[in-house]
């Protein structure tokens, strides 16, 4: 049983949004919100409503290891005393499921929505879910149901089907209609933007919240946009938060592609157009990354996801909250970069590993869908994502040789190392990621020299989970590098794919 408060919800009937689930009470110590493992929510939508702190997300249900957003039904996360650390929330599980808010809609699919007051004084939330029956090449579309309350019931303002989709309004369009952000400005206009995978487009909707009431507007100046936008307004100034995936070694935001910051940009409306002023949180625990912020009291909350809780992972995700601050120095004001705080987490035991010290280097240098970093993160995920692993694979001529390099800012004792390799092919494929033919490991001698490690046991080159050390004749030194060679046929040759190596010392550290 969790170790949390229980308590009862009234299920309601009909063709609207009801709660099966449960209504489970908690005090957080820290982010991540809900940090047990207990349930797992991404793509927060917050509101304010009545002093007190709403958040729709959905529900991460994937099973650990398993590479796919399994999204059925949404989540609603209350406080009426929202803050980074200890406070009390309440979780209402299965608050809304898309099928049964609308009635054209798959029973899965619920992904990031958002809650907001119309100038009506009556609450709408935006969804998009996968249409049932649909000619679409992409099944994505846009519903809205209203309710008198926050907590539902909610009701189809549009039950002939989704708002926005690639068939309607006609023409339509030919994105995936996904990643909305709803904003209702001060005099009562309402304005909707939406998009993912690098399409951001945005429109001003009537007073009944689900009709074009403008000409869409393709949002193009916002560098690295790929999804997740979030629209908000402070003084005179509009926001647009999203996710950036602008990636590459000289990136402000990201050295993967796979990873994704969150940046932003302003303007003087709230259809643009839209300057971009930079990036405010680097990449997170998780790949993806999305954001909503929202004014309470005096302060700014911003609320985001990570993998931080106890057995989370990339489709295993989390919310947590921080403070969001202007710089009023700047015209416009600008967003000051987002301080990330986490739960106290206890030391780790003594190990022997010695990577997670080292600078890692790499000849050739990783492709931008790999990270160099995963290395040595002392992470061996039995089915990762690009970015949770080095990778000497390039599809357009693969490297036979490589050489990866741990460099220590001081020398250090070390009698062992391992790999963990990734492959998506048989060992003696030429094509794909594929496990070396060979390798070895030398060390940097006290002239600057290299010179390979007498090893003891010998270095194994299958795909293990759990690798194998090799041990070898004790060396002090403030570098160590391994060869590896990729198999070929002198024509096509398969990449390399690394998820740890580890550089192993005799004696146990504490960190």
């Amino acid at each position: 049983m969790r170790s949390l408060l229980l308590t009862s919800v009234v299920s309601l009937a009909g063709r609207f949004c009801f709660a099966n689930g449960e209504k489970i009470t908690f005090t957080s110590p820290r982010n991540p919100v809900l940090g047990d493992g207990s349930y797992y929510s991404a793509d927060p939508g917050p509101i304010v409503d009545n002093n007190t702190l709403y958040i729709i997300s959905g529900q991460d249900s994937a099973p650990p290891n398993d590479n796919d957003f399994i999204i059925n039904d949404w989540f609603l996360f209350s406080s009426s005393d929202p803050k980074p650390a200890g406070a009390q929330w309440t979780l209402r599980t299965e608050f809304l499921k898309p099928h049964d808010v609308f009635g054209w809609a798959m029973t899965r699919g619920a992904y990031a929505s958002q809650i907001i007051k119309g100038p009506d004084g009556r609450f709408y939330v935006y969804c998009p879910v996968m249409q049932a029956n649909t000619t679409d090449e992409d099944p994505f579309g846009i519903g809205v149901a209203v309710a008198d309350s926050i907590q539902g019931p909610y009701k189809d303002i549009h039950p002939s089907g989704p708002i926005v989709s690639q068939s309607h309004p006609a023409p339509g369009n030919n994105i995936e209609n996904i990643d909305l952000t709803v904003y209702v400005d001060g005099d009562g206009k309402v304005y909707m933007y939406w998009g993912t995978f690098g399409s951001l487009k945005g429109v001003q909707l009537k007073s009944d919240m689900k009709t074009f009431a403008s000409d869409v507007v393709d949002v193009t100046t916002l560098t690295g946009f790929f999804e997740a936008a979030w629209l908000t307004k402070r003084k005179d100034t509009y926001y647009m938060l999203y996710a950036d995936n602008s990636a590459g070694p000289d990136s402000g935001c990201t050295p993967t592609v796979y990873h994704a910051c969150i940046g932003y940009g302003t303007a003087s409306s709230p259809l643009g157009p839209w300057t971009y002023q930079g990036v405010i949180l680097g990449i997170v625990s998780s790949t993806t990354s999305h954001s909503g912020v929202v004014p309470y009291g005096d302060k700014w909350l911003f609320v985001y996801h990570t993998t931080d809780a106890v057995n989370g992972g990339n489709f295993r995700r989390s919310l947590a909250i921080d403070y969001m601050e202007f710089d009023d120095t700047k015209t416009p004001p600008r967003i000051k970069p987002i301080t990330q705080t986490h739960r106290p987490a206890s030391l780790p035991p003594p190990t022997y590993a010695r990577q997670q010290f080292a600078k890692a280097t790499s000849d050739p240098v990783c492709a931008i869908q790999y990270w160099i970093d995963s290395l040595h993160d002392l992470k061996t995920p039995v089915n990762p994502l690009p970015p949770e692993y080095w990778s000497s694979y390039n599809s357009a001529d693969s490297q036979v040789k490589s050489i990866i390099t741990y460099s220590w800012n001081t020398t250090i004792a070390l009698n062992g190392t391992s790999m963990a390799f990734f492959a998506d092919h048989d060992a003696g494929a030429v094509d794909g990621v594929a496990p070396p033919t060979q390798w070895w490991v030398e060390y940097k001698t006290s002239n600057g020299s290299w010179s390979r490690v007498q090893n003891l046991t010998s270095y194994l080159t299958a795909v293990s989970d759990t690798p194998v050390i090799t041990y070898f004749k004790e060396v002090k030194t403030e570098g160590l590098r391994a060869t590896l060679y990729a198999p070929t046929n002198g024509t096509s040759t398969a990449g390399i794919g690394i998820k740890e190596w580890a550089a192993l010392s005799p004696q146990l550290s504490s960190w």
